[in-house]
């Protein structure tokens, strides 16, 4: 018996092919995949810039949702034909880390679909421990994206952010309106820092208002319309050094900043506003079963979070689905400053796959450590 699944294989390439199904193990459940969602840390594998990690033969995907197949020995009591969602983290459970009550950031953490095979196949076996039930009426095409939601939970749960207080949050992609919604469930009032119309229009049809930086001083709109205080909450989700600028000349006195973005580079951060207003930052990585379960409730309740749906592909159009979202990325705004986004260079093809080649050759050589510091 086999299943279909998509194989990463390299140079921006999926090949859907069969998996050979087995029975779950001790401690494990099958799950039918109903639907996978395609993420930024998707798009960074399609693009070569995870082979380190996930090598060339890897089922990726851990935005889904699907139904209970087969459980296995000593894997609680889950059913077959429940629906799930898949909580993506495998923490060691014995570092100092797991130890404290931290699992979700284990110093020893796998990503299931990453690490280990994931969810852009037929038949899915995971540790039970990783399964969240879903509700009645909650369609499974709309808790595919209970795994994104989860994280802007955990991050508006991270900032302690109450009802009646003003957030801003900087980057408007995925994660950042999904921290919008969420915060704006919460009860706060939310401006959005953007550059892209497209998502100042989506942040707008929310009830947020959008800020253009290109067009307005977004620091001080923000404290225009909050009598001068500044925003008792900021979210750095933009990955970009005039969004680490715009955090701490927007934030209040004793406000909080979130750091959410990846940074690919170490931003240069104004240090005397931390100390002169007594500001607090709070790193927020991933998520804790329980913003899952709040993720999952949220959706029942109707957070309108299937607008950000962009499109919908069989199993056997993967490479459709990716190359669409390559396209998307193309048309994004490029030349922003401190911006990560992929390189615009007009390659054909060809020159791409050669210009990867050499870029793999670079990362084998052996530096011998060189340059000995920093100033070479």
């Amino acid at each position: 018996m086999t299943h279909p699944a998509a194989f990463y294989r390299g140079d921006r390439h999926f090949a859907v092919g069969t998996m050979p199904a087995r029975q779950p193990g001790p401690g494990e459940v099958a799950i039918d995949v109903a639907y996978v969602g395609i993420c930024g840390t998707d798009l960074h594998v399609f693009h070569g810039n995870m082979d380190a990690r996930v090598g060339k033969n890897r089922v990726i995907g851990h935005e889904m949702s699907g139904t209970v197949a087969e459980v296995g020995p000593d894997a609680g009591d889950f059913t077959p034909g429940e629906r799930v969602v898949v909580r993506p983290l495998h923490p060691c459970g014995s570092c100092p880390t797991c130890k404290a009550g931290h699992a979700h950031i284990c110093q020893n953490l796998k990503f299931l679909g990453l690490d280990t095979d994931g969810a852009m196949q037929g038949r899915w076996i995971v540790p039970a421990f990783t399964l969240h039930r879903l509700p009645e009426g909650l369609s499974l095409e709309v808790a595919a994206l209970v795994e994104p939601l989860a994280v802007a939970v955990h991050d508006v749960r991270r900032a302690r952010l109450k009802a009646g207080e003003t957030a801003l949050v900087i980057g408007g992609g995925p994660i950042g309106m999904l921290i919008a919604m969420v915060a704006q469930a919460e009860g706060a009032t939310v401006i959005l820092s953007e550059i892209n119309q497209n998502r100042l229009d989506m942040a707008a049809a929310m009830g947020v208002e959008g800020l253009n930086p290109r067009e307005v001083n977004v620091a001080e709109a923000v404290h225009e319309r909050t009598g001068g205080a500044g925003a008792d909450v900021v979210f750095e989700v933009s990955g970009t050094q005039p969004g680490v600028d715009l955090m701490t000349d927007a934030v209040r006195a004793r406000g909080r900043i979130v750091m959410v973005a990846i940074h690919a580079n170490k931003a240069q951060v104004d240090l005397f506003r931390f100390f002169w207003r007594e500001v607090e930052m709070l790193g927020a990585r991933v998520y804790e079963p329980q913003d899952y379960d709040r993720a999952i409730a949220m959706l029942a309740e109707g957070l309108p979070v299937g607008r950000l749906i962009t499109d919908r592909y069989p199993l056997a159009e993967v490479q459709a689905a990716f190359e669409a979202l390559k396209g998307w990325m193309q048309s994004m705004p490029t030349g922003i400053e401190g911006r990560r986004q992929m390189p615009r260079f007009d390659l054909t093809d060809d020159e791409f796959r050669a210009l990867t080649d050499f870029l793999l050759f670079t990362g084998t050589i052996n530096t011998q450590n060189w340059p000995p510091n920093d100033a070479g």
